[in-house]
């Protein structure tokens, strides 16, 4: 009590000094300031981890998007060398047919050519030369045709009509024949094993 300052007012009874009371407010409001920034303290890992596992996942998506991108790439140059590696091999194929049938079809262009000399040279008594020169080579022509894999479509007077390998030019009445069979044939037609290369064109009666 000793070192206690004392004030006496009117009625000489002593007073504390007030100060003592602010100094423990301020100790208080202290305490609570350290305590409110302890919690925001206690907090702010949790933001940095929710940030670092947001990252993470972007991180991942964008290495994800990558390894898309890289195998799309990969793919569309794989398709590229096999559509250009096919379109060679398909002209090289188309190539090779047409060497193969015109080399066929040589030997016949002599002999067309033979016959033609000759029937310009030729005079009535060696027409039947001529005639017989170009039976010759309308039998190489089929022959040339039978060795390539192309045959003659059935078409004789007789035949019945068939849409998928006739064409029919013109109808007439014929009681020689039946319905729908074939009265004259106008072209022949060919065809390469199940593919018609032409159709018969034809003359159908009844």
């Amino acid at each position: 009590m000793a070192d206690e300052e004392l004030f006496f007012g009117a009625d000489d009874e002593p007073v504390k000094d007030e100060a003592d009371n602010s100094s423990v407010e301020d100790a208080a409001a202290s305490d609570k300031a350290s305590a409110e920034g302890g919690e925001q303290e206690s907090k702010e890992p949790e933001e940095t981890k929710e940030e670092a596992k947001e990252n993470k996942e972007e991180e991942k998506a964008d290495d994800s998007s990558s390894e898309l991108e890289a195998r799309y790439m990969s793919l569309y140059a794989e398709y590229d060398n096999y559509r250009r590696r096919t379109q060679k091999e398909k002209d090289n194929l188309y190539a090779d047919a047409i060497a193969t049938v015109t080399k066929e079809f040589l030997t016949l262009i002599d002999n067309l050519d033979r016959a033609v000399d000759g029937a310009k040279k030729s005079d009535e008594t060696s027409l039947d030369k001529v005639i017989q020169g170009m039976e010759l080579v309308g039998r190489q022509a089929q022959d040339t045709l039978t060795k390539i894999g192309v045959e003659e479509i059935p078409a004789e007077r007789g035949t019945k009509f068939d849409p998928n390998l006739h064409d029919a030019m013109m109808h007439v009445d014929d009681e020689e024949l039946g319905e729908q069979e074939i009265a004259m044939v106008f072209a022949k037609g060919y065809k390469y094993k199940d593919r018609v290369i032409r159709h018969a064109q034809v003359q159908v009666a009844n």
